[in-house]
């Protein structure tokens, strides 16, 4: 687990706010499953989720309990909680791994209270270690929908470098869309988030 005591504000954010991330366990998946089958459409669409392949509760649940049955090096998706002052409050995750190589990174924080703070770009630096250290990356990348402005500034705010904007089904649970890549080399992390932990 890896937690930091914030010494300074940050938007909102109070000196006392411990975060932290830790992997999955099995009593994340209930609020993984309510984050995704409570969500408004509105909210789903908003990130370029397509309702229409959007799994019932119990396939949801499956999925996240197969990936924690796994190893890392098998996992096709490898999953972290965010953890405000010791509540869950979001999750970020990788998947098209190509372990020692390159995966693509998602993040969600999920009460609307939790967002527009900072801590979004907080829990992102935290959860980089997770990702290169366990996967040995040389490259990671992320491809949020263009027209959701908080996942891009987050990005740009932790350091990620903006590639290119184009068009494609990022994910499984998503539609054609406008995304935005970026991208944090091993380099970039060793420079820029390493040095910070």
């Amino acid at each position: 687990m890896i937690k930091v005591d914030k010494g300074c504000l940050i938007n909102n954010m109070s000196l006392e706010d411990k975060l932290e991330v830790r992997e999955l366990r099995p009593l994340d998946v209930p609020l993984l499953c309510d984050y995704w089958m409570k969500a408004t459409p509105e909210f789903l669409t908003g990130m370029g989720v397509d309702l229409k392949k959007l799994p019932d509760r119990e396939q949801f649940a499956a999925m996240l309990a197969e990936q924690l049955s796994q190893s890392i090096p098998q996992k096709q998706s490898y999953c972290v909680i965010w953890v405000l002052n010791g509540n869950p409050v979001g999750h970020s995750n990788i998947n098209k791994i190509r372990f020692g190589e390159e995966a693509f990174m998602h993040l969600h924080l999920w009460p609307s209270a939790a967002r527009k703070k900072g801590l979004g770009t907080e829990f992102v630096k935290l959860s980089l270690p997770w990702y290169f250290e366990n996967y040995k990356l040389k490259t990671l990348f992320c491809e949020p929908y263009a027209l959701n402005p908080a996942p891009n500034k987050t990005l740009e705010k932790v350091g990620f470098k903006f590639i290119k904007e184009h068009i494609c089904i990022p994910g499984w649970l998503n539609f054609e869309q406008p995304v935005k890549l970026w991208e944090m080399t091993e380099e970039m992390y060793n420079r820029q988030i390493k040095k910070e932990q």
